[in-house]
């Protein structure tokens, strides 16, 4: 029964796929484990940080650096962050698609657009559609460094350092929980002041030894954390977003294999009716 044997063929190429899609699973879920604890430990210091920011802004230091003030709009910056690896779902389809409704809405108006990318998959996507990437940060890993991340972040704050963008934004994933991860695109530079009460007050810093010194080596702190923070945050999204996309791969696996097993079990009882009937037609001729 060639039928028969093709299908049971297909059984076994699904089942293989199975195995492999379910291990996959339980990695992504061991290593979300990791990241979320990564993540957990790094958003105290991140969130500390952008408080004092955020009261930095509202206030009104006797130093005012560059990346406190606003200018006119003539060119955007945006840091990208992605995965390096892809079976993740449509983790990064859905922020690089927030991406581009911006880039189409900035570009409608007359604005361009630098892009500094981060993970391997940010850099195909967005040189295919014709972007302006002036950095990238590819290879990142499970367990990115800081050291890593502090060239490409360099080179988007010089260029608004210098005027070449007059905005700068991060766009990466937010984990809400193991089954939602929001793409999110936030203001970086210049600093936003916070419409949060307790950010608003009448009263200013007292700086020693001086505000220049202080407010610059805090600035650079602040903008690189933000990035590494997204960055770890990202990782965590990818993994929860692995497993459930293996998870929901697996599922489907099993009910292909019942599919084709039906499909098998049609095919074996049509061959011994059709085999029965030839028989008693013998049978019957004789």
């Amino acid at each position: 029964m060639a039928v028969g044997k093709e299908i049971k063929n297909k059984i076994g190429s699904v089942q293989n796929t199975q195995k492999i899609t379910s291990a996959m699973q339980m990695v992504a879920a061991s290593k979300m484990r990791r990241t979320q604890d990564r993540m957990q430990h790094g958003k105290p210091y991140s969130q500390r940080i952008r408080s004092v920011i955020s009261h930095l802004a509202n206030s009104n230091p006797e130093y005012k650096h560059a990346f406190m003030v606003a200018r006119e709009v003539k060119r955007v910056g945006y840091i990208v962050v992605s995965s390096d690896r892809g079976l993740c779902g449509g983790l990064n389809v859905n922020l690089f698609r927030k991406v581009v409704r911006e880039l189409a809405e900035l570009d409608a108006r007359g604005i361009e657009v630098d892009l500094g990318l981060i993970g391997n998959k940010a850099g195909p996507f967005f040189r295919s559609i014709g972007g302006n990437v002036i950095a990238v940060m590819a290879d990142v890993g499970e367990t990115p460094s800081i050291a890593d991340l502090i060239g490409g972040i360099r080179v988007m704050l010089d260029a608004y350092s210098n005027g070449s963008i007059d905005q700068l934004y991060l766009a990466s994933n937010e984990f809400e929980n193991t089954m939602t991860q929001t793409p999110v695109v936030r203001q970086l530079l210049p600093l936003d002041p916070s419409d949060e009460e307790a950010y608003r007050h009448r009263w200013d810093y007292i700086y020693e030894p001086d505000a220049q010194q202080l407010i610059e080596g805090l600035l650079l702190r602040y903008l690189e954390s933000q990035v590494y923070q997204a960055v770890i945050e990202n990782g965590a999204c990818e993994q929860a977003a692995k497993m459930i996309a293996m998870k929901n791969a697996t599922e489907n696996a099993e009910k292909l294999i019942d599919e084709l097993r039906l499909i098998y079990n049609n095919a074996r009882q049509a061959a011994i009716t059709q085999e029965i009937a030839e028989i008693v037609s013998g049978a019957a001729a004789v």
